[in-house]
């Protein structure tokens, strides 16, 4: 599940089993440098199209879904580097943001809310006697935890809304497949299952959807994402300077 993604053991979080737990900060992002794109909420759009490609991923319109476009090979995330530190003055998505973390849907059966917050039990930052509390004394949540809560809340609903926006999308018919093809030193790259809006058939809105997109900001997101189109460029170039770095140094000729 994308849901999950780069989360070894996802566990979930339980007021008495866990009330000593401790989290240390989070010193290193290594755990995302080997995902070559991950999902992408409407509302971040904006901040990550300053940087980064925003597509659309899946076998058909109505399975896909944003995502921000972070390498061009398999495996391969371009901006982390060996040490773990995200690209300075790059924005960082949300989906990686909330790392250690993560909400997701209570197992059948279970009564309460639909979703619970997990966390990945595999993160190296979590101990008993290191670090900051989740719990206080009385089993209560700390602010970091409560803090860390709100945060998942948010994103939530930013899923929820983010769906709605691909619905009308699809609805209107707004998505066109584009396949990225790079030339680079003789060898290809291509991407495929990757769709666009058109803007073609943006243009063709009738008035009355036109006025709705206009008051729900969907035009702003969509520019957002055509705008982040030109981004492309810069990811290759990207993998291009990394190649020349994994080149071998030639041997000293005596």
């Amino acid at each position: 599940m994308a849901e999950v993604l780069f989360y070894e053991r996802p566990v979930p979080l339980n007021r008495t089993e866990h009330k000593d737990l401790r989290i240390k900060p989070i010193q290193s992002l290594k755990f995302a440098g080997t995902v070559h794109s991950v999902p992408l909420t409407g509302v971040e759009f904006p901040s990550a199209a300053r940087d980064l490609p925003i597509l659309f991923g899946g076998e058909t319109p109505e399975t896909a879904g944003p995502m921000a476009l972070l390498g061009l090979r398999q495996n391969e995330n371009l901006f982390v580097n060996e040490r773990g530190q995200w690209e300075q003055n790059v924005y960082i998505p949300a989906f990686v943001r909330r790392y250690p973390f993560v909400l997701a849907e209570k197992p059948p059966g279970q009564e309460g809310d639909d979703f619970t917050v997990f966390f990945d039990e595999g993160y190296e930052g979590f101990g008993a006697d290191e670090g900051d509390r989740l719990f206080k004394e009385d089993g209560s949540e700390t602010e970091l935890l409560s803090n860390a809560v709100k945060f998942l809340g948010e994103y939530q609903q930013h899923i929820g809304r983010t769906q709605w926006f691909m619905s009308q999308l699809v609805k209107h018919n707004l998505l066109e497949p584009r396949n990225i093809r790079l030339e680079k030193d003789g060898k290809s790259i291509n991407l495929t299952g990757l769709f666009v809006v058109s803007e073609d058939r943006l243009r063709e809105l009738d008035e009355k959807t036109a006025k709705e997109f206009l008051h729900e900001g969907v035009f702003g997101w969509i520019y957002a994402h055509l705008l982040s189109l030109s981004n492309i460029e810069r990811v290759s170039a990207r993998l291009s300077q990394r190649e020349r770095t994994e080149e071998p140094t030639p041997a000293a000729v005596n």
